[in-house]
């Protein structure tokens, strides 16, 4: 069993993305989820149960938290936890794109203690661990260096940049690229290939519990849309939005406009 929990999910997701690949462009069998929630494969599923198996048997008495599993109120009482994304992108993923991720991470008294973003499509794993540091494929990475936002490039979907989310009536002069997997996004700010990346929508915990982790310890920063700390394993395990980068992040935070209270 290994001794670290980064350790642990590292070989679970190489484990997790073995099982995804022999479904990736195979044509697995897909249902919508209900509420209009997007799309869930039989890949998602199967990656799904070999992870809550693997994971909970290595490590006993953590709680248990992932997009495809129905959620238990008793993770609420549990001090550590296992946050979990079986497939991020499944859209991606079910279009044969390879922007698709196996996100994993672990929590402590609501704060990312480990993380694993990997794209086994892409042969690449991203990794960290609270105090120390972020890697890809074992080699250390690191947030962009400062620079204007007018030759900044910000991962974002296009209603991010809508002129009523931005206090001058205009969003910032940068440029804007996307990626489906969030996990993804955030990984791309860690490695410095892009400056920041937002979501202004309800952000699942799921989604970016490993990447944010992967943010910090790259010396970057991951808050909310206004800048608050991010807390995990809330009960609704959402978050405000989130913007993360480096020295663009706290420019961005500046110009957004306040959410108004319905």
């Amino acid at each position: 069993m290994p001794a670290s929990d980064l350790a642990l999910l590292k070989e679970a997701a190489r484990e997790a993305g073995a099982i995804a690949l022999r479904h990736f462009r195979a044509s697995p069998e897909v249902w919508d989820k209900p509420g209009g929630a997007g799309p869930v494969s039989e890949a998602d599923l199967e990656v799904d149960r070999m992870l809550r198996h693997e994971l909970l048997a290595a490590r006993q008495g953590y709680g248990w938290l992932s997009e495809e599993t129905d959620d238990d109120p008793a993770r609420l009482g549990a001090d550590r936890l296992f946050i979990v994304d079986p497939i991020d992108g499944t859209r991606a993923f079910l279009e044969g794109s390879e922007d698709w991720a196996i996100s994993l991470a672990t929590a402590r008294a609501g704060r990312i203690t480990a993380g694993v973003v990997y794209l086994p499509a892409r042969k690449l794993i991203f990794a960290a661990h609270r105090g120390g540091g972020a890697t890809l494929n074992g080699k250390p990475i690191r947030v962009a260096a400062d620079r204007p936002l007018e030759a900044a490039e910000i991962l974002a979907t296009r209603p991010n940049f809508a002129p009523e989310h931005w206090k001058a009536g205009s969003p910032p002069p940068a440029r804007r690229s996307f990626r489906s997997s969030l996990a993804y996004r955030l990984c791309l700010v860690a490695e410095g290939r892009y400056d920041a990346m937002l979501t202004l929508r309800p952000a699942w915990e799921w989604d970016i519990a490993a990447g944010s982790l992967i943010v910090t310890e790259a010396k970057g920063q991951a808050t909310d849309r206004v800048g608050k700390p991010l807390i995990f394993n809330s009960q609704g395990a959402q978050v405000d939005g989130l913007v993360a980068g480096g020295p663009a992040q706290p420019k961005l935070i500046d110009l957004l406009a306040r959410p108004t209270l319905a």
